[in-house]
């Protein structure tokens, strides 16, 4: 007796990004309501389901979404506004820019292109940190992706706040409103320790503690943060986070660039999830982060883009792609972060960073049916090899593009199919 489904996908290749890097040629994914209820061959869950509907996707990949650890979604508003500067001098430009024209309707409109950008590039999950995060929230949850989001709070006053006190209070009362949604994890956001203060940080601490949210603070970003850091308390940013309770927490760390080894083995040991921004990094000249050796100490390293005023765009394949390659020339040896590793930390190695491993990143029955198909029989992506059993990592890391995503599915939803999106009228958005 077969059993109901709502949708099965087949005929694929599909791949599981699971603990065993299943890869399944002519495979199949049964989906009900918002999980993944089966995954295996075409053949069997084609006997083993019902589908109220059964999608074709020969010539594709099955693949779990991609998660977008790191970025400032209304940023979108600013993308291209003041480029080619260092990291502080381009802060120092962009925050009086914020206070001046941040609003929650401002946000609330790049949060919209953001998502059409991200959903296009095959994101499901994203973490963020911005103003107004409420705004964010409801604008994603209505397009209809996962997020962590962060409410940002500063020792200076910032467009949602006069002091960091109320600054607080607005993030308990995000928190309190959005805790337990099935798309929005709420999260306390210091933006870094160089805008705080040691009462600020073990406030955040607190709060993120008192609700069990993660908390998501830059760290590490530069050579000259990390000096400052160390002249000003004698202990490396990573090392006063802790000392301030942050690592007390569910900690996403961002950037992560100029942290050392007993860093490394400080985050791994609070089960920390690092935010490897590659784009970001170069173009802002803040380095390359040493992820190959964050990885050989057990750390939990996903990928980010940052924000697109300092990127300048959410793709997602292009993160992917150049973690692998900067991870080969930091260390000058092409076998670190291989293809089927680059593909980790875009898939489960960022929901393992984000504290969401549970609900995505991989597919597995039991998880949310977070997925995308992408299409391979681009000409930028032939011949095709079947001499390595990692090929189709290679394919995916080295050869697509975030263009070939033909579908995306969050939840069980449907956000985009056939390259069409169902849930942004992105014509009127950028209008």
């Amino acid at each position: 007796m077969s059993k109901p489904a709502d949708l099965l996908l087949t005929g694929a290749l599909v791949v599981t990004m699971n603990q065993e890097f299943e890869v399944i040629p002519n495979g199949a994914v049964a989906i009900k309501d918002d999980s993944i209820i089966a995954v295996g061959s075409t053949t069997e869950l084609s006997e083993a389901f019902t589908a109220a509907e059964t999608l074709d996707c020969a010539g594709q990949v099955i693949m779990p979404g991609l998660v977008n650890a790191h970025t400032h979604v209304p940023m979108t508003l600013m993308r291209g506004l003041n480029d080619d500067l260092r990291l502080d001098v381009w802060l120092g430009y962009l925050m009086p820019v914020e206070r001046h024209f941040v609003t929650p309707d401002f946000v609330k409109l790049g949060t919209r292109i953001a998502c059409a950008e991200m959903i296009r590039s095959g994101v499901t999950t994203f973490a963020d940190m911005y103003y107004y995060e409420e705004a964010i929230a409801e604008q994603t949850a209505e397009v209809g992706l996962r997020a962590l989001l962060g409410q940002t709070i500063i020792i200076f006053p910032t467009p949602d706040a006069p002091n960091y006190e109320d600054g607080l209070a607005l993030c308990r009362d995000f928190i309190e409103r959005w805790n337990g949604h099935e798309l929005i994890q709420p999260a306390v956001s210091p933006h870094a320790w160089y805008t705080a203060t040691a009462e600020l940080l073990q406030a955040c601490a607190a709060l993120a503690q008192e609700y069990d949210v993660p908390i998501h603070t830059h760290i590490s970003e530069t050579a000259i943060e990390q000096q400052n850091s160390l002249n000003q308390f004698s202990q490396t940013p990573v090392e006063w986070n802790a000392e301030n309770d942050v690592l007390n927490a569910k900690l996403l760390a961002a950037h992560c660039v100029h942290i050392t080894r007993n860093d490394m083995v400080k985050l791994r040991d609070a089960g920390a999830g690092i935010a490897h921004c590659p784009s970001s990094n170069l173009k802002l000249s803040s380095g390359i982060a040493p992820i190959a050796e964050m990885r050989e100490v057990g750390c939990n390293v996903g990928v980010g883009t940052d924000g697109t005023a300092s990127n300048n765009d959410l793709d997602m394949f292009e993160e992917m792609r150049l973690a692998a390659l900067l991870a080969k020339v930091k260390r000058n040896d092409p076998t670190d972060v291989p293809a089927r590793d680059a593909l980790e930390l875009a898939t489960i190695g960022g929901a393992r960073a984000v504290h969401m491993e549970h609900l995505t990143g991989s597919l597995e029955a039991g998880k949310r049916a977070d997925l995308i198909v992408v299409d391979m029989d681009g000409i930028h992506n032939t011949p095709t090899f079947h001499n390595n059993p990692d090929g189709i990592y290679s394919r995916i890391i080295y050869a697509a593009k975030s263009t070939d995503v033909a579908h995306v599915l969050c939840n069980g939803r449907w956000l985009m199919r056939g390259r069409e999106l169902l849930t942004v009228d992105e014509a009127q958005a950028k209008e």
